[in-house]
Protein backbone atom coordinates (compact mmCIF):
# COMPACT_ATOMS: atom_id res chain seq x y z
CA UNK A 1 0.00 0.00 0.00
CA UNK A 2 1.22 3.82 -0.56
CA UNK A 3 0.34 6.01 2.28
CA UNK A 4 -1.67 8.93 1.45
CA UNK A 5 -0.70 12.79 1.11
CA UNK A 6 -0.04 14.40 4.38
CA UNK A 7 0.50 11.58 7.01
CA UNK A 8 -1.20 11.19 10.36
CA UNK A 9 -1.73 14.91 10.39
CA UNK A 10 -3.89 14.55 7.47
CA UNK A 11 -5.67 11.82 8.33
CA UNK A 12 -6.90 13.30 11.03
CA UNK A 13 -7.69 16.72 9.87
CA UNK A 14 -11.16 15.77 8.55
CA UNK A 15 -11.64 18.85 6.91
CA UNK A 16 -14.65 19.37 4.81
CA UNK A 17 -13.58 20.18 0.93
CA UNK A 18 -15.56 20.74 -2.36
CA UNK A 19 -14.23 19.20 -5.65
CA UNK A 20 -16.44 20.74 -9.20
CA UNK A 21 -16.12 18.54 -11.70
CA UNK A 22 -16.18 14.78 -11.21
CA UNK A 23 -14.31 14.17 -14.92
CA UNK A 24 -10.56 12.60 -14.64
CA UNK A 25 -8.76 15.68 -13.19
CA UNK A 26 -11.90 16.02 -10.57
CA UNK A 27 -12.31 12.19 -9.37
CA UNK A 28 -8.19 11.98 -9.03
CA UNK A 29 -8.47 15.21 -6.86
CA UNK A 30 -11.06 13.73 -4.71
CA UNK A 31 -8.81 10.62 -4.65
CA UNK A 32 -5.84 12.68 -3.26
CA UNK A 33 -7.53 15.18 -1.26
CA UNK A 34 -9.83 11.79 0.35
CA UNK A 35 -6.31 10.00 1.07
CA UNK A 36 -4.90 12.94 2.67
CA UNK A 37 -8.13 12.72 5.14
CA UNK A 38 -10.06 15.30 4.12
CA UNK A 39 -13.79 15.25 3.92
CA UNK A 40 -14.49 15.13 0.32
CA UNK A 41 -18.04 16.28 -1.55
CA UNK A 42 -17.62 15.97 -5.79
CA UNK A 43 -20.73 18.20 -7.23
CA UNK A 44 -20.94 17.83 -11.58
CA UNK A 45 -24.02 18.96 -13.56
CA UNK A 46 -24.27 15.84 -15.54
CA UNK A 47 -26.07 12.89 -13.94
CA UNK A 48 -22.95 10.49 -13.56
CA UNK A 49 -18.84 10.70 -13.66
CA UNK A 50 -16.58 11.66 -16.79
CA UNK A 51 -19.49 12.41 -18.94
CA UNK A 52 -18.05 14.98 -21.08
CA UNK A 53 -14.28 15.54 -21.62
CA UNK A 54 -13.92 12.06 -19.70
CA UNK A 55 -16.12 10.41 -21.81
CA UNK A 56 -14.77 9.27 -24.81
CA UNK A 57 -11.32 10.64 -25.72
CA UNK A 58 -8.46 8.96 -27.59
CA UNK A 59 -7.65 6.64 -24.79
CA UNK A 60 -4.08 7.18 -24.66
CA UNK A 61 -1.90 7.66 -22.05
CA UNK A 62 0.86 9.23 -24.09
CA UNK A 63 3.49 10.64 -22.52
CA UNK A 64 4.99 10.71 -25.90
CA UNK A 65 2.60 13.17 -27.28
CA UNK A 66 3.57 15.98 -24.54
CA UNK A 67 5.28 18.38 -27.28
CA UNK A 68 3.35 21.48 -26.53
CA UNK A 69 1.83 23.38 -29.85
CA UNK A 70 3.61 26.42 -29.71
CA UNK A 71 5.72 26.39 -32.24
CA UNK A 72 5.41 28.74 -35.78
CA UNK A 73 5.39 25.63 -37.80
CA UNK A 74 1.46 25.00 -35.80
CA UNK A 75 0.85 28.55 -36.51
CA UNK A 76 1.55 28.17 -40.13
CA UNK A 77 -0.42 25.03 -40.17
CA UNK A 78 -3.17 26.87 -38.61
CA UNK A 79 -3.59 29.70 -41.34
CA UNK A 80 -3.06 27.75 -44.33
CA UNK A 81 -5.90 25.43 -42.62
CA UNK A 82 -8.24 28.24 -42.08
CA UNK A 83 -11.07 27.32 -44.48
CA UNK A 84 -10.50 23.76 -44.80
CA UNK A 85 -13.50 21.58 -43.58
CA UNK A 86 -11.57 18.75 -42.95
CA UNK A 87 -8.58 20.33 -41.42
CA UNK A 88 -6.78 18.43 -38.52
CA UNK A 89 -6.51 21.84 -37.15
CA UNK A 90 -9.73 23.81 -37.62
CA UNK A 91 -9.96 27.90 -36.77
CA UNK A 92 -13.40 29.05 -37.53
CA UNK A 93 -13.11 32.11 -39.02
CA UNK A 94 -16.58 33.30 -37.09
CA UNK A 95 -14.92 36.24 -34.35
CA UNK A 96 -15.53 36.71 -30.67
CA UNK A 97 -13.85 38.42 -28.31
CA UNK A 98 -12.20 34.93 -26.19
CA UNK A 99 -11.13 33.45 -29.30
CA UNK A 100 -9.11 36.67 -30.02
CA UNK A 101 -8.24 36.86 -26.54
CA UNK A 102 -6.95 33.43 -26.32
CA UNK A 103 -5.36 33.20 -29.88
CA UNK A 104 -3.07 36.66 -29.09
CA UNK A 105 -1.73 34.73 -25.76
CA UNK A 106 -1.15 31.49 -27.81
CA UNK A 107 1.08 34.09 -30.34
CA UNK A 108 2.75 35.64 -27.53
CA UNK A 109 3.86 32.07 -25.95
CA UNK A 110 4.98 31.08 -29.25
CA UNK A 111 7.07 34.41 -29.29
CA UNK A 112 8.56 33.63 -25.83
CA UNK A 113 9.79 30.10 -27.34
CA UNK A 114 8.12 27.96 -24.37
CA UNK A 115 8.46 25.23 -26.36
CA UNK A 116 11.06 23.17 -25.32
CA UNK A 117 10.74 24.40 -21.69
CA UNK A 118 7.16 23.56 -21.81
CA UNK A 119 7.33 20.25 -23.45
CA UNK A 120 9.82 19.15 -20.68
CA UNK A 121 7.66 20.03 -17.84
CA UNK A 122 4.87 18.14 -19.52
CA UNK A 123 6.67 15.21 -20.07
CA UNK A 124 7.87 15.22 -16.27
CA UNK A 125 4.46 15.35 -15.42
CA UNK A 126 3.58 12.44 -17.48
CA UNK A 127 5.96 10.55 -16.46
CA UNK A 128 4.61 10.88 -12.59
CA UNK A 129 1.41 10.26 -13.58
CA UNK A 130 2.13 7.04 -15.07
CA UNK A 131 3.48 6.25 -11.75
CA UNK A 132 0.63 7.35 -10.15
CA UNK A 133 -1.54 5.10 -11.66
CA UNK A 134 0.43 2.08 -11.15
CA UNK A 135 0.10 2.88 -7.49
CA UNK A 136 -3.93 3.44 -8.16
CA UNK A 137 -4.63 0.70 -9.68
CA UNK A 138 -2.90 -1.72 -7.64
CA UNK A 139 -3.73 -0.28 -4.27
CA UNK A 140 -7.82 -0.24 -5.67
CA UNK A 141 -7.80 -2.86 -8.00
CA UNK A 142 -9.53 -1.10 -11.30
CA UNK A 143 -10.40 -2.77 -14.49
CA UNK A 144 -10.83 0.11 -17.77
CA UNK A 145 -9.78 -1.73 -20.43
CA UNK A 146 -6.27 -1.17 -19.89
CA UNK A 147 -3.81 -2.39 -22.59
CA UNK A 148 -0.34 -2.06 -21.96
CA UNK A 149 1.05 -1.94 -25.55
CA UNK A 150 2.74 1.09 -26.18
CA UNK A 151 2.16 3.84 -28.77
CA UNK A 152 3.42 4.19 -32.02
CA UNK A 153 3.91 7.37 -33.91
CA UNK A 154 4.36 6.62 -37.75
CA UNK A 155 4.79 8.45 -40.76
CA UNK A 156 4.19 8.50 -44.49
CA UNK A 157 5.80 12.05 -44.89
CA UNK A 158 9.74 12.54 -44.78
CA UNK A 159 9.27 15.79 -43.28
CA UNK A 160 6.87 14.78 -40.23
CA UNK A 161 9.96 11.61 -40.56
CA UNK A 162 12.21 14.11 -39.97
CA UNK A 163 9.97 15.75 -37.28
CA UNK A 164 10.28 12.09 -35.47
CA UNK A 165 14.06 12.02 -35.58
CA UNK A 166 14.13 16.37 -34.03
CA UNK A 167 11.83 15.15 -31.33
CA UNK A 168 14.06 12.12 -30.12
CA UNK A 169 16.49 13.73 -27.95
CA UNK A 170 14.02 16.10 -25.96
CA UNK A 171 11.98 12.95 -25.53
CA UNK A 172 15.16 10.60 -24.46
CA UNK A 173 16.75 13.51 -22.41
CA UNK A 174 13.47 13.97 -20.41
CA UNK A 175 13.44 10.25 -19.69
CA UNK A 176 10.87 8.88 -22.30
CA UNK A 177 12.13 6.43 -24.26
CA UNK A 178 11.51 7.67 -28.06
CA UNK A 179 12.49 4.69 -30.21
CA UNK A 180 12.90 5.65 -33.87
CA UNK A 181 11.51 2.65 -36.29
CA UNK A 182 12.61 1.66 -39.67
CA UNK A 183 9.74 0.84 -42.33
CA UNK A 184 10.01 -2.62 -41.59
CA UNK A 185 10.50 -2.54 -38.37
CA UNK A 186 6.81 -0.28 -37.76
CA UNK A 187 4.95 -2.53 -39.93
CA UNK A 188 6.30 -5.55 -37.91
CA UNK A 189 5.05 -4.02 -34.60
CA UNK A 190 1.63 -5.91 -35.24
CA UNK A 191 -0.09 -8.20 -37.51
CA UNK A 192 -3.14 -5.66 -38.14
CA UNK A 193 -0.51 -3.15 -39.48
CA UNK A 194 0.23 -4.92 -43.11
CA UNK A 195 -2.55 -3.12 -44.78
CA UNK A 196 -0.70 0.07 -43.69
CA UNK A 197 0.50 1.62 -47.31
CA UNK A 198 3.42 4.16 -47.70
CA UNK A 199 5.06 4.11 -44.34
CA UNK A 200 8.35 5.35 -43.79
CA UNK A 201 9.05 4.74 -40.28
CA UNK A 202 7.96 5.26 -36.75
CA UNK A 203 8.59 6.17 -33.18
CA UNK A 204 7.53 3.93 -30.31
CA UNK A 205 7.27 4.58 -26.54
CA UNK A 206 6.58 1.10 -25.66
CA UNK A 207 5.94 2.34 -21.83
CA UNK A 208 2.71 4.46 -22.75
CA UNK A 209 -0.42 2.58 -22.68
CA UNK A 210 -4.26 3.06 -23.36
CA UNK A 211 -7.43 2.38 -21.30
CA UNK A 212 -11.05 3.73 -20.91
CA UNK A 213 -10.99 7.05 -19.26
CA UNK A 214 -14.99 6.93 -18.86
CA UNK A 215 -14.52 3.48 -16.81
CA UNK A 216 -12.04 4.35 -14.92
CA UNK A 217 -13.57 7.42 -13.67
CA UNK A 218 -16.54 5.12 -12.61
CA UNK A 219 -14.29 2.17 -10.96
CA UNK A 220 -12.49 5.07 -9.22
CA UNK A 221 -16.10 7.06 -8.10
CA UNK A 222 -17.19 3.99 -6.30
CA UNK A 223 -13.66 2.95 -4.39
CA UNK A 224 -14.30 6.48 -3.40
CA UNK A 225 -17.67 6.17 -2.24
CA UNK A 226 -17.23 2.67 -0.76
CA UNK A 227 -13.87 3.14 0.44
CA UNK A 228 -13.21 6.81 1.29
CA UNK A 229 -16.59 8.35 2.47
CA UNK A 230 -16.71 10.64 -0.40
CA UNK A 231 -20.69 12.12 -1.51
CA UNK A 232 -20.79 12.96 -5.03
CA UNK A 233 -23.74 15.40 -5.90
CA UNK A 234 -24.67 15.06 -9.68
CA UNK A 235 -27.21 17.18 -11.87
CA UNK A 236 -26.01 20.08 -9.52
CA UNK A 237 -24.73 23.30 -10.57
CA UNK A 238 -22.27 25.22 -8.30
CA UNK A 239 -22.80 28.18 -5.91
CA UNK A 240 -20.40 29.93 -4.00
CA UNK A 241 -21.46 28.25 -0.92
CA UNK A 242 -19.13 25.67 -0.09
CA UNK A 243 -15.93 27.24 2.07
CA UNK A 244 -12.79 25.12 0.36
CA UNK A 245 -13.44 24.79 -3.12
CA UNK A 246 -11.39 22.93 -5.77
CA UNK A 247 -12.44 24.05 -9.23
CA UNK A 248 -11.80 20.89 -11.75
CA UNK A 249 -14.58 22.03 -14.27
CA UNK A 250 -12.53 22.04 -17.36
CA UNK A 251 -13.93 24.61 -19.87
CA UNK A 252 -16.77 25.33 -17.52
CA UNK A 253 -13.51 26.82 -15.01
CA UNK A 254 -13.51 30.28 -16.88
CA UNK A 255 -17.04 31.33 -15.78
CA UNK A 256 -16.81 29.53 -12.04
CA UNK A 257 -13.29 31.74 -11.74
CA UNK A 258 -15.36 34.87 -12.38
CA UNK A 259 -16.81 34.27 -9.31
CA UNK A 260 -14.01 34.35 -7.39
CA UNK A 261 -12.36 37.43 -9.49
CA UNK A 262 -9.66 35.32 -11.49
CA UNK A 263 -9.40 35.49 -15.01
CA UNK A 264 -8.92 31.69 -16.25
CA UNK A 265 -6.64 31.74 -19.38
CA UNK A 266 -8.57 28.97 -21.21
CA UNK A 267 -11.07 28.40 -24.46
CA UNK A 268 -12.57 25.15 -25.67
CA UNK A 269 -10.96 23.33 -28.07
CA UNK A 270 -13.15 21.03 -29.89
CA UNK A 271 -12.07 17.32 -30.45
CA UNK A 272 -14.31 13.89 -31.99
CA UNK A 273 -13.61 10.68 -32.10
CA UNK A 274 -15.67 7.78 -33.58
CA UNK A 275 -15.83 4.27 -31.28
CA UNK A 276 -16.13 1.26 -34.09
CA UNK A 277 -17.49 -1.79 -31.94
CA UNK A 278 -15.65 -4.58 -33.70
CA UNK A 279 -16.90 -8.32 -33.82
CA UNK A 280 -14.87 -11.06 -32.62
CA UNK A 281 -13.89 -12.29 -36.20
CA UNK A 282 -12.35 -9.16 -37.17
CA UNK A 283 -10.40 -8.34 -34.01
CA UNK A 284 -7.63 -9.74 -36.41
CA UNK A 285 -7.73 -6.18 -38.78
CA UNK A 286 -7.66 -4.26 -35.27
CA UNK A 287 -4.36 -3.00 -34.60
CA UNK A 288 -3.28 -3.82 -30.70
CA UNK A 289 -0.72 -1.10 -30.54
CA UNK A 290 -2.08 2.47 -30.22
CA UNK A 291 -1.37 4.46 -32.85
CA UNK A 292 -0.61 7.98 -33.50
CA UNK A 293 -0.31 9.69 -37.31
CA UNK A 294 1.15 12.83 -36.22
CA UNK A 295 0.26 14.27 -40.01
CA UNK A 296 -3.41 13.66 -39.43
CA UNK A 297 -3.65 14.59 -36.08
CA UNK A 298 -5.10 10.93 -35.32
CA UNK A 299 -4.68 8.59 -32.65
CA UNK A 300 -6.61 5.17 -32.01
CA UNK A 301 -7.03 3.05 -28.88
CA UNK A 302 -8.13 -0.98 -29.08
CA UNK A 303 -10.05 -0.76 -25.98
CA UNK A 304 -11.23 -4.67 -25.49
CA UNK A 305 -14.12 -5.45 -28.87
CA UNK A 306 -13.84 -1.05 -29.37
CA UNK A 307 -11.81 0.69 -31.69
CA UNK A 308 -10.74 3.83 -30.49
CA UNK A 309 -10.43 6.50 -33.28
CA UNK A 310 -9.85 10.21 -32.19
CA UNK A 311 -8.45 13.46 -33.37
CA UNK A 312 -8.79 16.89 -34.96
CA UNK A 313 -8.69 20.07 -33.07
CA UNK A 314 -11.38 22.98 -34.15
CA UNK A 315 -11.42 26.22 -32.34
CA UNK A 316 -15.45 26.97 -32.54
CA UNK A 317 -16.58 28.34 -28.86
CA UNK A 318 -18.42 26.21 -26.56
CA UNK A 319 -20.67 24.29 -28.64
CA UNK A 320 -21.06 20.47 -28.39
CA UNK A 321 -22.51 19.69 -32.01
CA UNK A 322 -21.12 16.61 -33.68
CA UNK A 323 -20.64 17.85 -37.23
CA UNK A 324 -20.85 15.24 -39.79
CA UNK A 325 -17.51 17.57 -41.48
CA UNK A 326 -15.51 16.63 -38.42
CA UNK A 327 -16.42 12.73 -38.02
CA UNK A 328 -15.49 12.19 -41.91
CA UNK A 329 -12.04 12.46 -41.50
CA UNK A 330 -11.73 10.03 -38.83
CA UNK A 331 -13.62 7.54 -41.30
CA UNK A 332 -11.96 7.71 -44.07
CA UNK A 333 -9.06 7.48 -42.37
CA UNK A 334 -9.83 3.97 -41.08
CA UNK A 335 -11.09 3.16 -44.38
CA UNK A 336 -7.48 4.09 -45.78
CA UNK A 337 -5.59 2.17 -43.75
CA UNK A 338 -7.36 -0.30 -42.29
CA UNK A 339 -9.56 -1.22 -44.92
CA UNK A 340 -10.82 -4.57 -43.49
CA UNK A 341 -11.98 -2.94 -40.48
CA UNK A 342 -16.04 -3.51 -40.56
CA UNK A 343 -17.33 0.73 -39.55
CA UNK A 344 -20.96 -0.26 -40.05
CA UNK A 345 -21.51 -0.39 -36.41
CA UNK A 346 -20.03 2.93 -34.59
CA UNK A 347 -20.86 5.88 -32.37
CA UNK A 348 -19.36 9.88 -32.92
CA UNK A 349 -18.31 12.23 -30.04
CA UNK A 350 -17.37 15.48 -29.43
CA UNK A 351 -15.83 17.12 -26.55
CA UNK A 352 -14.40 20.38 -25.94
CA UNK A 353 -11.00 20.22 -24.83
CA UNK A 354 -9.55 22.96 -22.22
CA UNK A 355 -6.91 24.36 -23.50
CA UNK A 356 -4.48 27.30 -21.81
CA UNK A 357 -2.49 28.83 -24.31
CA UNK A 358 0.57 27.85 -23.13
CA UNK A 359 -0.90 24.23 -23.61
CA UNK A 360 -0.09 24.05 -19.48
CA UNK A 361 -2.13 22.82 -16.93
CA UNK A 362 -3.34 25.25 -14.45
CA UNK A 363 -2.63 24.20 -10.50
CA UNK A 364 -2.98 27.22 -8.24
CA UNK A 365 -4.83 29.54 -5.37
CA UNK A 366 -7.26 31.57 -6.43
CA UNK A 367 -7.50 35.40 -5.26
CA UNK A 368 -10.33 34.12 -3.36
CA UNK A 369 -8.92 32.55 -0.12
CA UNK A 370 -9.88 28.84 0.40
CA UNK A 371 -10.27 28.54 -3.26
CA UNK A 372 -7.90 26.65 -5.76
CA UNK A 373 -7.88 24.96 -9.27
CA UNK A 374 -6.94 22.24 -11.08
CA UNK A 375 -7.81 22.90 -14.58
CA UNK A 376 -6.59 23.76 -18.17
CA UNK A 377 -4.99 20.11 -19.11
CA UNK A 378 -6.51 20.47 -22.87
CA UNK A 379 -5.86 17.35 -24.55
CA UNK A 380 -3.84 15.75 -21.91
CA UNK A 381 -5.89 15.18 -18.86
CA UNK A 382 -5.60 11.31 -19.08
CA UNK A 383 -1.78 11.42 -19.04
CA UNK A 384 -1.30 14.28 -16.57
CA UNK A 385 -4.43 14.68 -13.81
CA UNK A 386 -2.56 12.07 -11.61
CA UNK A 387 0.35 14.54 -11.24
CA UNK A 388 -1.55 17.44 -11.12
CA UNK A 389 -3.89 16.26 -8.29
CA UNK A 390 -1.44 15.35 -6.36
CA UNK A 391 0.44 18.50 -6.34
CA UNK A 392 -3.10 20.79 -6.06
CA UNK A 393 -3.20 18.20 -2.70
CA UNK A 394 -0.23 19.61 -1.24
CA UNK A 395 -0.49 23.19 -2.51
CA UNK A 396 -3.38 22.88 -0.21
CA UNK A 397 -1.21 21.65 2.57
CA UNK A 398 1.36 23.94 2.68
CA UNK A 399 -1.04 26.72 2.61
Amino acid sequence: MFTGIGGLQGLMMNKPVTVVGAGITGVLTAYYLARAGYRVTVIDEEKYPAMRTSFANGGQVSVSNSEVWNTWSNVHKGIKWIFTKDAPLLIRPTPSVAKIKWMSKFLWHTLLGVYSKNTAETIRLGLESRKLYEEIITEEHLKFDRSECGILHFYKNEKYLQSAYDAKSIYNDNGCEWDILTQKETIALDTALSDLTGVLGGAFTTSDWTGDIHKFCVELSKVLVKKYGVVFKFNEKFIDDFGLTVVCAGVGSVEIGKMFGDSIPIYPVKGYSITINVSEENMQYVPQVSLLDDQAKIVTSTLGNRFRVAGTAELNGENYDIIRDRIEPLLNWVHVNFPKIDTSDYSSWACLRPMTPNMMPIVMKSKTPGVYYNTGHGHLGWTLSPATAKQLVELIDGS
